[in-house]
């Protein structure tokens, strides 16, 4: 068993925020302007429609156009990763085929929530979608907004399927991470921020990074000194991030609605978020820049932006 998976979309992942226009509809063009800066910019893959990109305010027709729009602008730059996940099988399967038929290079598929299915029941779940895809998938755990964890035995019996190639592991268990990394070939990419090192030390593939909708070099420079031999400099870096990380992951404001306050206020693409997430307030958006802006002070140092 080797100590790094090959990531199979790649190391430095950002989960992307959904642009809306002012009238909160779909924002095709800053989709894909976006997603052309944050590649540029050192991401190796975009993962679309997930927690950070408010899945679960788009409609199915929003989450095909964003595919196509993305993945024309990115072309095979980038992996394009298409959340589809629900809390029912059968639509789950639907958005999986109409993923596949937008362009999506991969699928992020979160573990039912609400109706907490037992594990088995969990695991059918996941075997349902891959087989009904020729796309591999990136199982999601993040139990607490699901509700369900997907247990390491779980994963273990589900690593054998040909399809189901990597793990977004929002778990916060990371003993648990390590059985099943010792024992498959499983690619796991850290969800959490603040893991993205620790991660990535115990032989993770890299991250899925909420953050790195603003900061997108600065993050990939925490891999790129590990690789590199300077794991001192990988420290640092990674606690470079705290203050930004902590204000816009556990600050009690979800990730989609404190990326898309501080891409607005950098003049990004943004746009309001959909309800019953409301915006930022004036001082969140404050501290937000002012954590950003000590980030990227550092450039000159680190060689980021």
């Amino acid at each position: 068993m080797t100590s790094r998976r090959t990531p199979p979309f790649g190391r430095a992942l950002c989960a992307m925020i959904t642009p809306f226009t002012d009238e909160g509809l779909l924002d095709l063009d800053g989709a894909q302007r976006l997603a052309d800066r944050l590649v540029s910019e050192g991401c190796d893959g975009l993962v679309l429609s997930g927690t950070t990109g408010e899945s679960p305010t788009t409609t199915d027709a929003e989450k095909s156009a964003l595919v196509r729009a993305v993945a024309d602008a990115v072309g095979d730059r980038a992996a394009i990763v298409a959340g589809i996940g629900t809390a029912d099988t059968r639509h789950t399967v639907e958005l999986a085929l109409e993923a596949e038929k937008a362009g999506a290079d991969g699928l992020l598929v979160v573990t039912p929530y609400y109706s907490r299915p037992p594990q088995d029941a969990v695991e059918a779940h996941f075997r349902a979608i891959a087989d009904a895809s020729g796309l591999p998938l990136v199982l999601y755990d993040i139990p607490g907004r699901t509700g369900t964890r997907i247990e390491p035995e779980t994963m273990l019996r589900l690593a054998g399927h040909p399809r189901i190639v990597a793990v977004k592991d929002c778990a916060y268990d990371l003993l648990g991470t390590q059985k099943v990394l010792a024992r498959t070939e499983l690619a796991y990419y850290t969800g959490c921020d603040e893991y993205v090192l620790a991660m990535y030390a115990i032989g993770g593939a890299g991250y899925i990074s909420t953050v790195a909708n603003v900061t997108p070099r600065h993050f990939r420079s925490i891999l790129d000194a590990f690789d590199g031999g300077d794991p001192d400099e990988a420290v640092r870096l990674q606690q470079l991030t705290i203050p930004l990380t902590e204000l816009m992951m556990a600050s009690g404001l979800p990730g989609s609605v404190t990326a898309k306050a501080l891409l607005g206020a950098l003049g990004l693409p943004s746009g309001p978020v959909r309800a019953p997430l409301r915006p930022a307030g004036r001082d969140a958006v404050d501290g937000l820049r002012a954590a950003y802006a000590e980030l990227t002070a550092h450039s000159d140092m680190v060689g980021t932006s």
